[in-house]
């Protein structure tokens, strides 16, 4: 679902958000684009329903990602406080860290069963707690395991198109350098089904790196992930790591980036969109290709949408005795919306400051674009 807003404001700094009508977006991306071809990273602690809708806010046609959600949470934990999510957020999809087969297939299931459209394995994380679980980036040493996992996955799916079976892995784990590595990771896993991989173009370093240092230190290697496409034509292949900025994703997604003839199908970006979300009201016409909006987007009106949907749901779920909404846990995913801009800095301030946490988000709005 597409979201549009108020007309574009040119003021410079930070001007009082009015209520704005969003509506669908009619425009499609061309068919010819993979579903994959712009997507915001699965994050933990981060990525949350609350995010997501925000993002979807932003753009229309990006691929959503839950945070990781383990099998043992899943299986054992309260199900629907996990799995609830908003459904404007579609396209979205589950990531599950997990190295049993039969939790796995289990989880894919209750996916299917929820409406989700896709189903991500986690092969790519290198934090100490998930190497504890034996999944995440360790079981790219275990590509074997890895295809028995995603084989049982698509079984228990049906083999449903609407709900494919990805995996998101690194380029290879602490010293092994060579592209053979990735190259025959993949090959195992795709001959039992997986179609889609996702490819943290860094190694994972399980020793001595925490995992912010694994995401900066490692060498960021573009050329293997061009490789695996050249190499696999017949899959989608998606680049993830070290995307800064749209003009990085538009030169990593242009044919013959890195090898003539070559394309990737996708980019994924994690922190920075995160940070800086308005990139992502950017993707529409950059990477997908679509004309400007009929009315433009502006940060205001996402601010004000944002601040509706959090007094929405802050009443949906007034006097829970567990998962009552207040609205810090949904606003700390907008506080990068003006980044850069001036008078951000107090804007930022204001909504973060928990003194004010027992007023409306709509007074806290207020006050946050009251000029000082």
């Amino acid at each position: 679902m597409g979201l549009v807003g108020a007309p574009f404001r040119s003021d410079p700094g930070l001007c009082p958000p009015r209520a704005s009508s969003f509506v669908t977006v009619n425009t499609l991306p061309s068919q010819d684009l993979s579903p994959w071809r712009a997507c915001v990273a699965p994050m933990l602690d981060w990525t949350d329903r609350h995010c997501r809708y925000f993002h979807r806010l932003l753009s229309p046609h990006a691929r959503l990602y839950t945070e990781m959600l383990t099998t043992g949470a899943l299986v054992h934990g309260n199900m629907l406080r996990f799995l609830e999510y908003n459904q404007e957020e579609h396209a979205v999809a589950l990531q599950l860290g997990g190295s049993e087969p039969a939790d796995l297939a289990h989880c894919a299931k209750l996916a299917q069963q929820f409406g989700y459209d896709e189903v991500n394995l986690n092969c790519g994380c290198p934090s100490e707690r998930v190497q504890r679980g034996a999944f995440g980036a360790c079981l790219m040493n275990e590509a074997t395991l890895v295809a028995d996992c995603v084989k049982a996955m698509i079984d228990a799916v049906g083999g449903d198109p609407k709900v494919p079976i990805t995996v998101k892995h690194r380029i290879g784990i602490d010293q092994i350098e060579s592209y053979d590595y990735v190259r025959d990771f993949v090959g195992t896993v795709a001959n039992a089904g997986c179609e889609v991989f996702i490819v943290h173009a860094r190694n994972a370093w399980l020793k001595g790196l925490s995992p912010k240092e694994n995401r900066e230190i490692p060498p960021l290697r573009y050329e293997f992930v061009h490789q695996l496409k050249r190499d696999f034509p017949h899959l989608t292949i998606v680049l993830n790591g070290g995307l800064a900025d749209n003009a990085s994703c538009v030169a990593q997604l242009q044919r013959g980036a890195m090898i003539d003839g070559v394309a990737l199908d996708g980019v994924m970006v994690g922190r920075a969109a995160y940070h800086n979300p308005w990139l992502m009201a950017e993707w529409d016409e950059l990477l997908f290709g679509l004309p400007p909006r009929e009315q433009a987007l502006t940060r205001e009106a996402v601010e004000a949408e944002m601040v509706a949907y959090t007094e929405r749901e802050m009443a949906r779920t007034a006097g829970w005795a567990h998962g009552e909404v207040r609205w810090p846990q949904v606003i700390r995913h907008i506080l990068g919306l003006y980044h850069g801009l001036p008078g951000a800095r107090r804007w930022r301030q204001v909504w973060s400051d928990h003194k004010l946490k027992d007023l409306s988000p709509t007074d806290v709005m207020a006050m946050a674009h009251q000029r000082p």
